[in-house]
């Protein structure tokens, strides 16, 4: 229902994770009998995850041990790891950098050239350990790199922006034409962001095998408060979802939604399948991980824009291992370890026995899910009230 923002203007509601809870159903299973797999073209993983290309998740040391623990690391072919040959040095500065100057100094250390030989490198270390490889590129990169990538033998591409879409307009450039692009290379090709019914059903149409969901809602992302855009996570992967439905109806092909950004526990990841994504593409919970090139802190690929940074650097901390933070065990009671264990209680709790059915959950409006009885960790400051 639209709601009268003026007389001119009406808007529709929307909602994020915080303001949803997933409802159990009439049967319970066994967490062990819950399959978590997930297949995107013709490659499969154990846990449907994505770890975001940005500088402070994904290093290609850390992309092998994420595929190591059955999910999918996305590398940055824009980033340090391709500026520089050593770029654990750039990553320490950065990471001790005072708060006042830290987005200064980041823009100078991403303005050395992309260096072609290193993303042919890169590749290859993540290729050599036997784990499917994935990197990402911007949409006014793609033609540039695009044969690098495939001499680099690249098993999956993402092209992501803050918003992607399938008709860019330009008076000064030539456009990427995604659709010809992607019918053109034999490669598998994930874009985004969107957050739309409409723009998601038209990068669908380009023949992409997965769309991601999200504009704005990360951890480290100031996209919201400098340009005013954005839809809350839930309604946006819920949309997607219903054109997801309608691109299988209309061709028969099924494209993986992917939510990405603003999800930090258990919780969150279980509530975005719910809502009805395939995947998680995460980012700032990984950034906790003692293996993570960010040394306990995390930026987003637009902190460090030229002109308009749209993201800010943030400490995250070290929390505990990859495995831990993906697998468990847990060590901490918040929700930020053992992210898809938490997911696969959840399924079983529910009765539902893998991603596809979980898909099916029903799903109410509860605002009050996170402080319903818990005034005494509120009071206290620990659990859900910390």
């Amino acid at each position: 229902m639209d709601l009268e923002i003026g007389i001119a203007k009406t808007a529709r509601r929307a909602y994020g994770f915080d303001d949803i809870a997933i409802v159990p159903s009439r049967r319970t299973r066994d967490p062990h009998d819950v399959d978590l797999s997930w297949e995107i073209d013709a490659y499969r993983f154990d846990i449907p995850l994505l770890a975001a290309a940005m500088d402070a998740v994904v290093s290609p040391a850390s992309a092998v041990e994420i595929g190591r623990l059955g999910g999918l690391g996305v590398l940055n072919l824009e980033g340090l790891q391709t500026r520089y040959e050593d770029p654990d040095a750039v990553l320490e500065e950065i990471a001790s950098a005072p708060q006042d100057t830290a987005t200064r100094r980041m823009q100078e250390l991403y303005q050395e050239p992309i260096k072609e030989e290193l993303i042919h490198k890169r590749i290859g270390q993540i290729k050599e350990s036997g784990v499917t490889a994935a990197a990402s590129l911007t949409p006014q990169n793609v033609a540039r790199y695009a044969k690098l990538v495939l001499d680099a033998d690249l098993d999956i591409l993402v092209i992501q922006g803050t918003v992607v879409s399938a008709e860019h307009l330009s008076s000064r450039t030539e456009p990427l034409d995604l659709k010809k692009f992607i019918a053109t290379y034999d490669l598998p090709v994930i874009v985004g962001g969107c957050a739309s019914y409409p723009a998601a059903l038209h990068l669908m149409r380009t023949g992409a095998v997965g769309v991601l969901v999200g504009v704005g809602p990360g951890a480290a992302c100031t996209s919201r408060q400098v340009l005013g855009i954005g839809v809350p996570q839930a309604t946006a992967i819920a949309d997607v979802a219903a054109a997801r439905m309608r691109h299988l109806d209309e061709t028969g092909r099924y494209v993986q939604v992917i939510a990405d950004g603003g999800m930090r526990t258990g919780g969150d990841i279980a509530k975005a399948i719910a809502c009805g994504a395939d995947a998680v593409m995460i980012g700032s919970p990984l950034t906790r991980a003692v293996e993570a090139p960010g040394r306990g802190y995390h930026w987003g690929m637009a902190s460090f824009h030229s002109s308009l940074p749209r993201g800010v650097r943030v400490a995250s901390g070290a929390l505990g291992t990859l495995r831990e933070i993906l697998l468990g065990p847990a060590q901490v009671n918040d929700g930020t370890m053992n992210l898809f264990g938490a997911l696969q209680f959840s399924m079983a709790t529910c009765g539902y026995a893998s991603i596809k059915e979980f898909q099916k959950a029903e799903i109410v409006i509860a605002p009050a899910i996170t402080s319903e009885g818990k005034h005494l960790q509120r009071q206290q400051g620990v659990g859900q009230g910390a």
